[in-house]
């Protein structure tokens, strides 16, 4: 089928053969932007020989070269890197590294706009590969590359050039595009549209049911959080306002809190959790893949996030999806998400005891799970992809 525009997404985090979870929520996007036009992905990896010295390099050089789903083809391209060091580069590092990939692909693909998520190192290489090959640029923030990266001088320079380079930005969210127009860029290129919940994945089960598959305990209290163990998720402070819990309740009273995630932070929070004596009330459980989470969301009473940092953070509507109140940290989008005292409990800061206290009310609370799940349902996939597609026509018709 011919559309009248052809996208080429541009992003280093989308699933793969060895990362079936990468990026997810940018494949969801596009799976949905991809009903309305013509699609086709390219998705760099860095470069790294494939030697089992290291388990993180060699898992990099086992990603396929092309996959072909079946909304698109993805291309794997490889990237030069330097691990830690030298991040003011990566920009120009991707670009010198894709040219041959993109200008394949153009030949055979005549594209009329590159799609790149996040605004560095992605969308810087996307305005040089857009000026390179002619074509219009949208560029989408979600998260680090606006709330962290501006920090570093150098990169800050880039990211503002890259911002008034491009033809629109989308935010996922409007604290992302406060801060970008604060960067200097015009409040009219930046579309507001946040990300989306696929509540074919995500809808409530009968929680015995969910705990008999996920083989947690029946009566007790259980305290859910997802995510990538590392420190900016805050995974740390849980454990700690748990603790806190315990003393004031005692262990007869203490919920059972789950985390399901992998990481570089697992030693940490296993030793965190093992000098409170907390092995009988903290479980970690491990990666999952996106199709067993739904699982684990209805097992739960509670969803807890304590972020440092968030764009727009999709396990809050995953959760939400499945009826479940959250509790999470008042940072960037998730107020976006949490607008009503109804759907869950906002905590102002990182702090073990104010996390505790939201815990502990939020426990004797009874929500209207019904409401919760309509709230959720109104943030589809299907309307994200919708919005997606009239920007990149408001760009074309705007050429």
């Amino acid at each position: 089928m011919n559309y009248p525009v052809k996208v080429l997404t541009f992003t280093t985090l989308f699933p793969n053969n060895v990362q079936p979870n990468h990026g997810i929520f940018i494949m969801e996007r596009m799976k949905r932007a991809a009903d309305y036009c013509d699609l086709k992905v390219v998705a760099p990896v860095p470069f790294f020989p494939p030697l089992k010295m290291n388990s993180k390099w060699y898992s990099h050089s086992q990603v396929a070269r092309k996959i072909q789903f079946p909304e698109f083809e993805v291309h794997y391209p490889r990237y030069f890197i330097t691990p830690k060091i030298g991040m003011i580069f990566y920009g120009l590092f991707l670009f010198l590294s894709t040219i041959g990939m993109v200008r394949r692909i153009n030949k055979k693909f005549n594209f009329d706009i590159i799609d790149a998520h996040y605004i560095y190192p992605e969308g810087l290489t996307a305005i040089l590969l857009g000026k390179l090959f002619r074509k219009k640029v949208v560029l989408s923030a979600r998260g680090t590359d606006i709330n962290l990266y501006p920090k570093f001088p150098l990169i800050k320079k880039q990211i503002i050039y890259t911002l008034n380079k491009a033809d629109k930005i989308i935010s996922v969210c409007q604290a992302l595009k406060d801060t970008m127009v604060k960067l200097g860029i015009t409040p009219n290129k930046i579309k507001v549209v946040p990300n989306g919940v696929d509540i074919n994945k995500f809808y409530p089960i009968d929680r015995n049911e969910a705990r008999k598959r996920t083989q947690l305990p029946g009566k007790k209290k259980i305290i859910l959080s997802v995510g990538h163990l590392i420190e900016r998720k805050g995974f740390h402070f849980i454990i700690e306002a748990l603790a806190i819990l315990k003393r004031k309740n005692g262990s007869g009273n203490c919920p059972l809190l789950v985390i399901v995630g992998e990481g570089e932070y697992r030693i940490s929070l296993e030793k965190q959790i093992s000098d409170l004596s907390l092995e009988s009330d903290v479980m970690l459980i491990g990666s999952k893949s996106h199709d067993q989470l739904n699982d684990w969301y209805n097992a739960c009473d509670l969803f807890c996030l304590a972020s440092s940092r968030e764009g727009w953070p999709n396990v809050l509507f995953e959760a939400l999806a499945c009826g479940k109140p959250v509790v999470a940290t008042n940072v960037w989008g998730v107020s976006e998400v949490l607008k009503s005292k109804h759907y869950g409990i906002l905590v102002e800061k990182q702090d073990p005891l104010e996390i505790s206290k939201a815990l502990d009310e939020a426990m004797t609370i009874v929500w209207d799970e019904k409401s919760i799940i309509r709230y959720a349902q109104k943030h589809t996939w299907n309307s994200v992809g919708e919005s997606v597609y009239r920007v990149f026509t408001d760009v074309m018709n705007n050429s």
